[in-house]
């Protein structure tokens, strides 16, 4: 059995749509484990006390913390991949998907001078909020992990407004409310929010079509 975990059902949808319409049928489970330590490191320990999958794939968005990555590209997080997985996926794909350094941290990166800040002391490209947790439970199993992250936003695509305008961390939600009156109050900003939402759909349909040639593949044959 392989595990797909991804942080929310926006980063998700595409590939249970696409799953539904060709009636794919994988010995493949699907996991939320919410946004950020506390709901992640619950999910992830929940999940793994009643199931043992052979290899697990933590997928979903991730922001580009150097000048070279923008939204849609596709990266494999090599400090958090199994060198195994990490080896034969890249055999795979190719150079369509590189492997970066990857850095999970405790909050939504709000501006670029916290993106360089990152990029500079940790040496990441790539910023995420779970990967980090998810790695350490299933080592703590013995289980390996391939880490698959597709950009959201990035340097020069950075979000379109705060992050607490964006998502609630407690409810793990966008608060519509707070969001409406953002936009409402910043006119401006409604055309990068139009952006970013686009930006998402083509991150999301890139992240879909690289799982989707994944689930297609029998990875444990060939690491067999």
């Amino acid at each position: 059995m392989i595990a797909v975990t991804f942080a929310l059902p926006a980063e998700s949808s595409g590939l249970t749509a696409r799953l539904r319409q060709e009636k794919m049928k994988r010995d493949a489970v699907f996991l939320h484990t919410g946004v950020g330590r506390e709901k992640c490191q619950i999910a992830i320990a929940e999940f793994l006390n009643h199931s043992r999958p052979d290899f697990l794939i933590s997928a979903g968005f991730a922001g580009g913390i150097r000048e070279d990555l923008q939204s849609g590209d596709l990266i494999f997080g090599e400090n958090f991949s199994d060198r195994r997985l990490l080896a034969s996926a890249r055999q795979l794909f190719g150079d369509r998907i590189q492997p970066v350094k990857m850095h999970t941290a405790p909050a939504i990166l709000d501006s670029n001078p916290e993106r360089n800040e990152i990029a500079r002391t940790s040496g990441a490209a790539v910023v995420d909020m779970e990967t980090e947790f998810i790695v350490s439970a299933c080592a703590d199993r013995g289980i390996p992990v391939l880490s698959l992250r597709v950009i959201s936003d990035s340097v020069r695509e950075p979000l379109p407004a705060p992050p607490s305008v964006l998502f609630d961390l407690q409810s793990q939600k966008t608060p519509i409310l707070r969001l409406g009156g953002y936009f409402l109050a910043h006119p401006p900003a409604t055309l990068s929010l139009i952006r970013f939402a686009a930006q998402i759909r083509r991150a999301r349909n890139n992240l879909t079509a690289a799982l989707l040639t994944l689930l297609r593949k029998d990875f444990l044959a060939d690491l067999a």
